[in-house]
C-alpha cells in the first residue's frame, strides 16, 4: 500500500494545484518512483489511498497504464483518514494469508525492499517498521533486540506508554522511517474501538506492542528521503539528478 493521500502542506505552493505524491524528483512524480521501486521487488499487487487532488492520481495511473502493476484505489476523499485509519479502511484490499507492505509516497530510499519484506516473514513479527538515526525530536524506543517498548518526544519529554521507565539505558532511540510491513495479525488489534475513523498508526503501534511483536529493521539513513518539505525535496532533486 502506497499513502497518497497527505495534504502536502509543507510543500505548498507546489501542493497548491497537484496532490503531493505527483511532485516531480528530478522529472519523475514520486509515486512513480515509488510504484517502480515496489515493481522492481516483486510487488504487483499495490493498493493507494488518495484524498488530496485525488482525480489527478487516478488520472496520472490509468495514463500510465498503471505500471503495469494491478493498482487498487482505497478513495478517502470523503475524509482523510491518516494513517492509521487509511490502512484499517484498506483492509479488504490488502489483508490475504500474506504480509503486506506499507510505504508512504514521499520517501524516497535505497532500501532493498524485497530483503525487508523477507526480514519480517522469517521473524514471525506482526510489524516491522523501518528505523534510522537520523535526527529528530520523535523517537520509538527499542530494546537490545530492536522490540518497540515505547515512543518518546525528546521536546517535550513526554513518554508512552506513560508507565515506561524511561530515560533508561535498555532502550535506544530509533527513528521511524515511513516504511513498514505489516502481518494480517495486525488486523485483530484494530477491531478495538478505540482504532475507529481517523487516527496515526504510531499511538497504535506504542499502545499494542506490549502484547504484540512489533520490532524495528535499523538502517544507515544516508539515501533515505522525506520529500515532505522543500529542503529534503531538494536534497532528493540533487541525488536522483546525479545517477
Amino acid at each position: 500500500m502506497i499513502f497518497a493521500a497527505g495534504l502536502g502542506t509543507r510543500l505548498r505552493p507546489l501542493t497548491d494545484n497537484m496532490p503531493k505524491a505527483l511532485v516531480p524528483v528530478a522529472g519523475k512524480p514520486m509515486l512513480e518512483r515509488v510504484i517502480l521501486r515496489l515493481k522492481d521487488a516483486g510487488f504487483n499487487d499495490i493498493t493507494v489511498n488518495i484524498h488530496h487532488f485525488g482525480e489527478q492520481i487516478i488520472d496520472f495511473l490509468r495514463t500510465h497504464d498503471n505500471f503495469g502493476a494491478d493498482i487498487h484505489i482505497s478513495d478517502e476523499r470523503g475524509e482523510l483518514l491518516d494513517t492509521g485509519g487509511g490502512i484499517k479502511k484498506a483492509r479488504p484490499l490488502l489483508e490475504s494469508n500474506e504480509p503486506f507492505l506499507i510505504h508512504n509516497s514521499d520517501i524516497l530510499t535505497d532500501l532493498d525492499l524485497n530483503a525487508f519484506y523477507r526480514h519480517h516473514l522469517k521473524s514471525n513479527a506482526d510489524a516491522t517498521l523501518l528505523t534510522n538515526h537520523r535526527k529528530t525530536s520523535r523517537y520509538l524506543l527499542m530494546d537490545k533486540n530492536n522490540r518497540l517498548c515505547g515512543w518518546t518526544n525528546l521536546s517535550t519529554g513526554e513518554v508512552l506508554p506513560k508507565e515506561l521507565d524511561y530515560p533508561d539505558e535498555h532502550y535506544q532511540l530509533q527513528a521511524f522511517g515511513c516504511v513498514h510491513v505489516l502481518s494480517p495479525s495486525i488486523f485483530h488489534y484494530m477491531e478495538s474501538e478505540r482504532w475507529t475513523g481517523k487516527f496515526s498508526i504510531i499511538p497504535f503501534y506504542v499502545e499494542i506492542c506490549p502484547q504484540a511483536h512489533i520490532q524495528g529493521y535499523p538502517i544507515d539513513s544516508e539515501n533515505w528521503f522525506d520529500v515532505g518539505k522543500p529542503e529534503t525535496l531538494a536534497k532528493a532533486e540533487a541525488y536522483y539528478t546525479s545517477l
